[in-house]
Protein backbone atom coordinates (compact mmCIF):
# COMPACT_ATOMS: atom_id res chain seq x y z
CA UNK A 1 0.00 0.00 0.00
CA UNK A 2 1.38 3.38 -1.00
CA UNK A 3 1.32 6.13 1.59
CA UNK A 4 1.96 9.84 1.85
CA UNK A 5 2.84 12.21 4.66
CA UNK A 6 0.98 15.51 4.51
CA UNK A 7 2.62 18.24 6.60
CA UNK A 8 0.15 21.07 7.12
CA UNK A 9 1.26 24.71 7.38
CA UNK A 10 4.47 24.41 9.44
CA UNK A 11 5.20 28.07 8.71
CA UNK A 12 6.92 30.81 10.68
CA UNK A 13 3.75 32.78 11.41
CA UNK A 14 2.24 29.75 13.18
CA UNK A 15 5.36 29.13 15.28
CA UNK A 16 6.86 30.94 18.26
CA UNK A 17 7.30 34.64 17.50
CA UNK A 18 4.93 34.51 14.53
CA UNK A 19 1.81 36.58 13.86
CA UNK A 20 -0.49 33.68 14.78
CA UNK A 21 1.72 31.54 16.97
CA UNK A 22 0.28 28.18 18.02
CA UNK A 23 1.34 27.28 21.59
CA UNK A 24 4.14 24.69 21.50
CA UNK A 25 4.33 24.68 17.70
CA UNK A 26 8.11 24.40 17.61
CA UNK A 27 7.96 21.11 19.52
CA UNK A 28 6.41 19.26 16.60
CA UNK A 29 9.23 20.02 14.13
CA UNK A 30 11.73 17.46 15.55
CA UNK A 31 8.95 14.85 15.65
CA UNK A 32 8.04 15.46 11.99
CA UNK A 33 11.73 15.31 11.03
CA UNK A 34 11.95 11.88 12.71
CA UNK A 35 9.01 10.67 10.63
CA UNK A 36 10.79 11.86 7.51
CA UNK A 37 14.06 10.23 8.55
CA UNK A 38 12.41 6.79 8.45
CA UNK A 39 11.97 7.30 4.69
CA UNK A 40 8.77 5.25 4.69
CA UNK A 41 6.63 7.52 2.49
CA UNK A 42 6.03 7.35 -1.24
CA UNK A 43 5.14 11.06 -1.28
CA UNK A 44 5.77 13.92 1.15
CA UNK A 45 3.50 16.93 0.69
CA UNK A 46 3.76 20.32 2.34
CA UNK A 47 0.76 22.63 2.48
CA UNK A 48 1.42 26.36 2.74
CA UNK A 49 -0.98 29.12 3.71
CA UNK A 50 -0.34 31.73 1.01
CA UNK A 51 -2.62 34.70 1.54
CA UNK A 52 -2.86 37.93 -0.43
CA UNK A 53 -2.36 40.96 1.83
CA UNK A 54 -6.06 41.88 1.64
CA UNK A 55 -7.41 38.44 2.53
CA UNK A 56 -11.00 38.54 3.83
CA UNK A 57 -10.14 36.32 6.82
CA UNK A 58 -7.94 39.10 8.24
CA UNK A 59 -9.49 41.33 10.91
CA UNK A 60 -7.59 44.30 9.43
CA UNK A 61 -9.28 43.86 6.03
CA UNK A 62 -12.74 44.08 7.61
CA UNK A 63 -12.04 46.76 10.24
CA UNK A 64 -12.80 44.15 12.90
CA UNK A 65 -11.03 42.90 15.99
CA UNK A 66 -9.18 39.60 16.04
CA UNK A 67 -11.54 36.96 17.41
CA UNK A 68 -14.74 38.47 16.05
CA UNK A 69 -16.85 36.43 13.64
CA UNK A 70 -18.40 37.63 10.41
CA UNK A 71 -20.43 36.01 7.67
CA UNK A 72 -18.14 35.45 4.67
CA UNK A 73 -19.83 34.14 1.53
CA UNK A 74 -22.49 32.40 3.59
CA UNK A 75 -20.38 30.74 6.26
CA UNK A 76 -19.04 31.96 9.64
CA UNK A 77 -15.53 33.34 9.44
CA UNK A 78 -13.24 33.85 12.45
CA UNK A 79 -11.25 37.08 12.21
CA UNK A 80 -7.53 36.30 12.27
CA UNK A 81 -4.50 38.58 12.55
CA UNK A 82 -2.68 39.12 9.24
CA UNK A 83 -0.61 35.97 8.69
CA UNK A 84 1.22 33.98 6.01
CA UNK A 85 1.05 36.84 3.52
CA UNK A 86 2.52 35.87 0.15
CA UNK A 87 6.24 36.57 -0.09
CA UNK A 88 6.77 37.43 3.59
CA UNK A 89 9.10 35.72 6.05
CA UNK A 90 6.05 34.67 8.06
CA UNK A 91 4.77 32.58 5.16
CA UNK A 92 8.03 30.65 4.83
CA UNK A 93 8.36 27.14 6.23
CA UNK A 94 9.95 26.75 9.66
CA UNK A 95 13.73 26.82 9.09
CA UNK A 96 14.29 23.60 11.06
CA UNK A 97 11.77 21.57 9.04
CA UNK A 98 13.53 18.97 6.89
CA UNK A 99 12.40 19.63 3.32
CA UNK A 100 14.86 17.29 1.63
CA UNK A 101 12.27 14.56 0.99
CA UNK A 102 9.38 16.84 -0.02
CA UNK A 103 7.88 15.83 -3.37
CA UNK A 104 5.05 18.35 -3.66
CA UNK A 105 3.94 21.70 -2.21
CA UNK A 106 0.29 22.83 -2.12
CA UNK A 107 -0.44 26.53 -1.63
CA UNK A 108 -3.85 27.43 -0.25
CA UNK A 109 -5.80 30.51 0.78
CA UNK A 110 -4.66 32.34 -2.36
CA UNK A 111 -8.14 33.68 -3.16
CA UNK A 112 -8.83 36.77 -1.03
CA UNK A 113 -12.56 36.01 -0.92
CA UNK A 114 -12.38 32.54 0.67
CA UNK A 115 -10.49 31.06 3.58
CA UNK A 116 -8.95 27.64 3.08
CA UNK A 117 -8.19 25.55 6.15
CA UNK A 118 -7.99 22.20 4.37
CA UNK A 119 -5.07 21.31 2.13
CA UNK A 120 -7.65 19.79 -0.24
CA UNK A 121 -10.08 22.69 -0.84
CA UNK A 122 -11.37 26.05 0.37
CA UNK A 123 -13.87 26.32 3.23
CA UNK A 124 -16.77 26.90 0.84
CA UNK A 125 -15.84 23.82 -1.22
CA UNK A 126 -15.70 25.88 -4.40
CA UNK A 127 -12.09 25.31 -5.43
CA UNK A 128 -9.91 22.26 -4.96
CA UNK A 129 -6.14 22.65 -4.53
CA UNK A 130 -5.22 19.67 -6.69
CA UNK A 131 -3.97 17.61 -3.73
CA UNK A 132 -6.55 14.85 -4.15
CA UNK A 133 -5.70 14.47 -7.84
CA UNK A 134 -1.98 14.44 -7.07
CA UNK A 135 -2.32 11.69 -4.46
CA UNK A 136 -4.62 9.55 -6.61
CA UNK A 137 -2.34 9.97 -9.64
CA UNK A 138 0.46 8.48 -7.52
CA UNK A 139 -1.77 5.62 -6.28
CA UNK A 140 -1.65 6.79 -2.66
CA UNK A 141 -4.15 4.92 -0.49
CA UNK A 142 -3.07 5.92 3.02
CA UNK A 143 -2.24 9.41 4.25
CA UNK A 144 -0.62 10.37 7.53
CA UNK A 145 -1.11 13.98 8.57
CA UNK A 146 0.80 16.29 10.91
CA UNK A 147 1.24 20.05 11.25
CA UNK A 148 -0.61 23.17 12.36
CA UNK A 149 -3.06 23.78 13.72
CA UNK A 150 -4.89 20.74 15.08
CA UNK A 151 -8.27 22.44 15.57
CA UNK A 152 -8.36 24.22 12.19
CA UNK A 153 -6.24 23.28 9.17
CA UNK A 154 -5.14 19.85 10.37
CA UNK A 155 -8.69 18.82 11.30
CA UNK A 156 -10.11 20.09 7.99
CA UNK A 157 -7.38 18.28 6.03
CA UNK A 158 -8.01 15.01 7.89
CA UNK A 159 -11.77 15.16 7.37
CA UNK A 160 -11.38 15.96 3.67
CA UNK A 161 -8.88 13.11 3.26
CA UNK A 162 -11.47 10.67 4.62
CA UNK A 163 -14.13 12.13 2.32
CA UNK A 164 -11.78 11.66 -0.64
CA UNK A 165 -11.48 7.96 0.19
CA UNK A 166 -8.03 7.80 1.78
CA UNK A 167 -7.21 5.77 4.89
CA UNK A 168 -6.37 8.69 7.16
CA UNK A 169 -4.12 8.81 10.21
CA UNK A 170 -3.27 11.80 12.43
CA UNK A 171 0.06 12.01 14.25
CA UNK A 172 -0.99 13.22 17.71
CA UNK A 173 2.57 14.21 18.63
CA UNK A 174 2.99 15.98 15.30
CA UNK A 175 0.34 18.65 15.85
CA UNK A 176 -0.69 21.41 18.26
CA UNK A 177 -3.96 23.29 18.70
CA UNK A 178 -4.69 27.02 18.66
CA UNK A 179 -7.27 26.46 21.42
CA UNK A 180 -9.16 29.75 21.11
CA UNK A 181 -11.30 27.92 23.65
CA UNK A 182 -9.42 25.45 25.88
CA UNK A 183 -11.45 22.48 24.70
CA UNK A 184 -11.01 23.09 20.94
CA UNK A 185 -8.11 20.67 20.49
CA UNK A 186 -9.83 17.90 22.43
CA UNK A 187 -13.08 18.41 20.51
CA UNK A 188 -11.19 18.29 17.22
CA UNK A 189 -9.75 14.88 18.16
CA UNK A 190 -13.23 13.58 19.05
CA UNK A 191 -14.68 14.85 15.77
CA UNK A 192 -11.91 13.18 13.77
CA UNK A 193 -12.30 9.87 15.63
CA UNK A 194 -16.02 9.95 14.91
CA UNK A 195 -15.22 10.42 11.21
CA UNK A 196 -12.90 7.45 10.71
CA UNK A 197 -9.57 9.22 11.34
CA UNK A 198 -7.08 7.01 13.19
CA UNK A 199 -5.06 8.90 15.80
CA UNK A 200 -1.50 7.64 16.12
CA UNK A 201 -0.02 8.12 19.60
Amino acid sequence: MKKALIIVDVQNDFCEGGALAVPGAGQIVPYINLLLKDNQYDQVVLSQDWHPADHKSFASTNNRKVGEKINLNGIPQFMWPDHCVQGTAGAEFHPDLDQSKVTHIIQKGKNAEFDSYSAFQDNNHFMKTGLEDFLKYHDIQLVEIAGLALDYCVKATCLDAVQAGFITCLHFHGTKAVNVKPENGRDAIYEMLENSVTVLG
